[in-house]
């Protein structure tokens, strides 16, 4: 909620060029989109304006509950003397807001969503309780969409660079290929389901893959059900930690389409090919058709 300060008033403009770093820099930190971020930041502070942000750092209004050591602020808002979180600096504020939403069960199915998803997280925060406002989640969509703040999702992707320490040791025992990019990778991070995952590039291989982020060749293979002779295409979805047995709360159903199987639906939404097929009451050998409507996260009734 945005308490009111009687500092020079700050435009929308002025604070998204303030704490937009801010935002990609708790992204890659804490896995809240930075959109997310800012929007929820210009509603709760009132572009910064608040009192609680000018004087505390607290862009989020967030309160002091049960079990807060840091600094206090006390405002009178629903009731008087009110306790609210008091904060070093900005970053701290965005830190402890993404640290808020983990913390808390309600808000566990956003985490679950690709982080790019801005729509499903602003309407899963609608659901979850964060704002009494019934129109909470088209406000954070509008904001999002007119300032073009999914643009600073896509920069904190972009950033997301890794390299390592070539300490090797543990992957030798699986490497066949000689490495060729000395444990750097440069390609584009996606999440999908909530699960980390890259792009494939032109030329990478599984072996140059593990060694970037520290697996095993038959790590990678695990993850993305794949076997020893396969390699790696252009544009492929690789996997970097397991997947998972449901697809996220967004998605409920897949329509097959032409050239769709098993394991291209699952790989899609970063579900387990077994996983699918127990849920559609299916098995290898089963038979989908064009048209078909699979169940991605509960399981279909027997007939």
């Amino acid at each position: 909620m945005a308490i009111s300060s009687n500092a020079q008033r700050q435009t929308t403009e002025g604070y998204i060029g303030l704490y937009k770093d801010l935002a990609i820099k708790n992204m890659q930190l804490k896995k809240v989109p930075a959109s997310i971020t800012l929007a929820q930041g210009i509603l709760e502070s009132g572009n910064g304006n608040s009192t609680l942000a000018t004087k505390a750092n607290n862009h989020f209004g967030i309160k002091c509950h049960k079990g807060w050591e840091g600094g206090t602020m006390y405002i009178d808002d629903d009731a008087p003397n009110e306790c609210f979180r008091k904060y070093g600096s900005v970053l701290e504020s965005f830190e402890d807001h993404a640290d808020f939403l983990a913390g808390r069960e309600r808000y566990s199915g956003l985490f679950l969503l690709e982080i790019t998803d801005y729509k499903g997280w602003a309407q899963g925060l609608k659901d979850a309780g964060y704002a009494t406002n019934p129109k909470y989640a088209t406000s954070l969509i509008d904001l999002i969409e007119k300032y073009k703040l999914y643009e600073y999702d896509q920069q904190a992707l972009d950033q997301n660079v890794v390299v390592n320490n070539n300490n090797n040791n543990n992957n030798s025992s699986n490497n066949t290929n000689n490495n060729t990019n000395s444990g750097v990778f440069t390609g584009k991070i996606v999440y999908i389901n909530g699960l980390k995952a890259i792009k494939v590039q032109k030329g990478q291989t599984k072996n140059e893959l593990a060694i970037a982020f520290e697996l095993k060749v038959k790590q990678i293979e695990r993850f993305n059900e794949i076997g020893a002779g396969d390699e790696l295409y252009e544009g492929e979805v690789i996997f970097l930690e397991p997947k998972r047995a449901s697809a996220e709360l967004a998605y409920k159903t897949h329509e097959v389409k032409a050239g769709d199987t098993f394991y291209s639906i699952a790989h899609q939404y970063g579900m387990k090919t077994q996983a699918l097929m127990k849920k559609n009451n299916m098995w290898y050998g089963s038979v989908i058709k064009v048209g078909d409507k699979l169940n991605l996260r509960k399981k279909k009734p027997l007939n």
